[in-house]
């Protein structure tokens, strides 16, 4: 048989963006270049960054949006199910971005290091860059009513039901 075998350990995972629901815009002033600048990467896992979570401004958000969901996830993860490395939610439908500290009202929630707040990239050394898809969800509800120790895959299944449009940006990192 001539099939071409995947690269050893990579996996593609599902998105948890339902087929067909409307897109809007996001950006980001601190991505530069499509690259993350130094004090937006980690200060953890052998990478010294300064680890400031990004700044963001969407527009376009389908109108019924009650509330935003922000997460930052690397697909590329050496860890067979990808790495969340921030998620927060519960922001208020009347935001039209987030910046260091998260409007009032919305949850910060934990990373897959287990860690509530924004995680920066710090892929293994000599790994292919990684992306990171930075992904803002309109959500059909005011509020997820989940706690912010909720784990990252169950929060990202949660939302998953809720999501009536989304943005999406993505940066690389490598080392």
């Amino acid at each position: 048989m001539d099939r071409k075998e995947p690269e050893f350990g990579r996996v593609s995972v599902r998105s948890g963006v339902p087929v067909g629901t409307a897109r809007f815009t996001v950006t980001s002033p601190d991505i530069v270049n499509g690259r993350f600048p130094q004090e937006h990467w980690a200060n953890a896992f052998g990478c010294d960054g300064g680890n400031q979570p990004l700044r963001l401004a969407w527009s376009g958000a389908p109108a019924g949006t009650r509330s935003f969901a922000v997460t930052m996830f690397d697909p590329d993860a050496p860890t067979g199910s990808g790495f969340w490395h921030w998620l927060v939610w519960d922001v208020p439908a009347t935001a039209t971005g987030l910046g260091a500290t998260p409007p009032a009202g919305a949850v910060t929630g934990a990373d897959d290091a287990g860690v509530q707040g924004y995680l920066g990239p710090c892929p293994p050394v000599g790994d292919r860059p990684h992306r990171y898809r930075i992904t803002v969800y309109a959500l059909d509800t005011p509020s997820l009513a989940l706690p912010a120790a909720t784990p990252a895959a169950v929060t990202a299944f949660s939302m998953s039901g809720h999501v009536i449009g989304h943005a999406q940006t993505t940066a690389l990192a490598a080392r």
